[in-house]
């Protein structure tokens, strides 16, 4: 039996050519004929009455995973369609949660062995699509990973199951006087596992360093089912940097399934400073002359007056709603260190024209400047049904001026967006307000979106902080890196995972050999499309000039 897979408007980029049920249509770059069909959903039959789909191996994979720890009905999966970049969905073949490391690995072997696709996800708080499930693949949920395994004091560190919360760490050792640094808005539900994937930051990073910075060993499962552990409970591990290497590869390299976290003691000391400033650029420049001072805040954050009057209603935080910008500044330390810091702090302030100074005088009120802080994101949906939260990263210096541009481009695309920044490391977080039942209104948030990130790397900045590239900034990729700087990257990929197996069409837009063969539209010396994911059923992501 053949099929026609007919290319419609996409005709450019893709040739016409039939093909049987089990044949590629790139046999060079591996783009499955399902994965093909799932674009195309009008021009072939449903892809489980096709032999070799995955849903035949499910009674294989039934042999060493329980049959209620594997999901195919329509409602068990409809929770996993989605992660937090929600404008973007799509249903996965099966889910399957599997309970031990061994599980992993048969499963990975299993489906390697068969060509199946594997999407890894932990708790599916990632902002950039990372665990976006594909038609044809096997969602594996380390949900059920949620144990803590040891907490030993003597050497700093806990190890914890990938699918640990962030903040569940902290809660174990707090008794004891010891906190896990990274701190990420969503650390109430965010896994450990994730945070290693995405190399997740928080309001503490500019201190103490994103998650790479504060674990020291992993235990991970490759594409064929090899297990093997990396690093351990002391600093430096002989050989090559792997922990670096898997933290922040976005489940392309491997499935983590341990985590050795470093945990540290808690100061003697915590404050935070509330300042509130005429203009938001008033702002930008007091943080860079905080850090020109050779003062290195545990936490720096900014936030604009929409977010502030939104946060304000949903926290009851005390923010002043007449500033057009506001900032918080934490400091731990000696108590006497704290103090003088502070002093200084509120100086700058004054400086750059600041009209408030809070000082924390109690924990209560530390954590209460913050709990605004925490809540900026879910405040949001009181301003309109749904935003993007994107994820940047500039030179301090260059914030007042990357602010202006994101004010210049909120009236272009006449969309209104929400600022809240780790200042103190550049990274930022403007909130892009649109609704999603507007096919126009997403468009131009997708556009709005790439353009702020595109002026993140034109004035010496990266595509992202810790939010990760996902499916989201995929394309965007050719704004930082040359082809062969993604190149090198990709045979890093193939060579862990050599049928490019594990979370596939993410983070790399490209497919060399396709390009070679003129199946892919190459712009800027860099190629723009690869296997196609949900968002791109409703309209091509390619650039107007494709």
């Amino acid at each position: 039996m053949n099929f026609t897979v007919s290319c419609h408007d996409r005709t450019k980029y893709y040739q016409l050519r039939e093909f049987g049920p089990n044949r590629d249509i790139c046999a060079p770059c591996g783009l499955s004929l399902r994965n093909r069909l799932r674009s195309f959903p009008r021009l072939a039959e449903p892809l489980s009455n096709h032999p070799g789909s995955p849903c035949v191996g499910r009674v294989n994979i039934g042999k060493f995973i329980s049959k209620e720890n594997i999901l195919s009905h329509q409602d068990e999966i409809k929770p996993y369609e989605t992660d937090g970049l929600t404008a973007y969905k799509q249903k996965p073949l099966i889910v399957i949660l599997p309970e031990t490391t061994k599980e992993v690995s048969k499963v990975l072997s299993y489906c390697n062995k068969n060509n199946i696709k594997v999407v890894p996800r932990g708790a599916g708080t990632g902002l950039s699509g990372g665990a976006l499930p594909l038609a044809d693949c096997v969602l594996l949920s380390l949900g059920k990973f949620n144990k803590i395994l040891e907490i030993d004091f003597k050497n700093r560190c806990v190890v914890a199951q990938t699918g640990v919360t962030n903040l569940a760490i902290t809660q174990a050792v707090q008794d004891n006087n010891f906190y896990y640094a990274p701190d990420p808005s969503s650390q109430i539900a965010c896994s450990i596992g994730g945070n290693v994937a995405e190399n997740s930051g928080g309001i503490h990073s500019l201190k103490y360093g994103t998650t790479t910075n504060n674990i020291l060993g992993l235990k991970v499962v490759l594409m064929d089912g090899t297990i093997t552990k990396i690093g351990g409970k002391v600093f430096d591990s002989p050989g090559y940097d792997l922990l670096g290497l898997m933290t922040g590869s976005e489940g392309l390299l491997c499935v983590i399934t341990e985590v050795t976290a470093k945990i540290l003691r808690r100061p003697d000391t915590i404050k935070a400073a509330l300042l509130g400033f005429p203009t938001i650029e008033d702002s930008g420049n007091c943080v860079g002359e905080i850090i020109a001072e050779g003062i290195i805040p545990a936490g720096m954050e900014i936030m604009d007056k929409a977010l502030i009057q939104a946060t304000e209603k949903f926290s009851k935080a005390g923010y002043p709603l007449d500033a057009e910008a506001m900032m918080i500044v934490e400091l731990d330390g000696t108590d006497s260190d704290v103090t003088e810091l502070l002093k200084k702090i509120a100086e700058i302030g004054k400086k750059n024209n600041c009209t408030t100074v809070k000082i924390s005088n109690s924990e209560e009120e530390r954590l209460k400047f913050w709990s605004g802080r925490k809540a900026a994101f879910p405040a949001c949906a009181t301003l309109a049904p749904d935003y993007f939260c994107m994820d940047g990263t500039i030179p301090r210096g260059k914030l007042a001026e990357v602010l202006r541009e994101i004010t210049r481009l909120s009236k272009e695309y006449n969309l209104p967006v929400a600022n809240a920044f780790h200042a103190g490391d550049g990274n930022l977080h403007p909130l892009i307000l649109y609704d999603a039942n507007d096919q126009q209104s997403l468009e131009k948030a997708e556009k709005f979106g790439a353009d702020i990130l595109k002026y993140c790397v034109k004035v010496g900045g990266v595509l992202t902080g810790e939010h990760g590239v996902g499916i989201e900034k995929r394309e965007l990729m050719c704004e930082m890196f040359n082809q062969n700087d993604i190149q090198q990257q990709l045979d890093i990929k193939i060579a862990l995972d050599p049928s490019s197996l594990l979370n596939p069409g993410k983070v790399y837009p490209i497919l060399r050999k396709c390009a070679e063969q003129g199946r892919i539209h190459v712009h800027g010396a860099c190629l723009l499309y690869t296997s196609p994911s949900p968002r791109d059923l409703s309209t091509s992501r390619m650039p107007s000039s494709a």
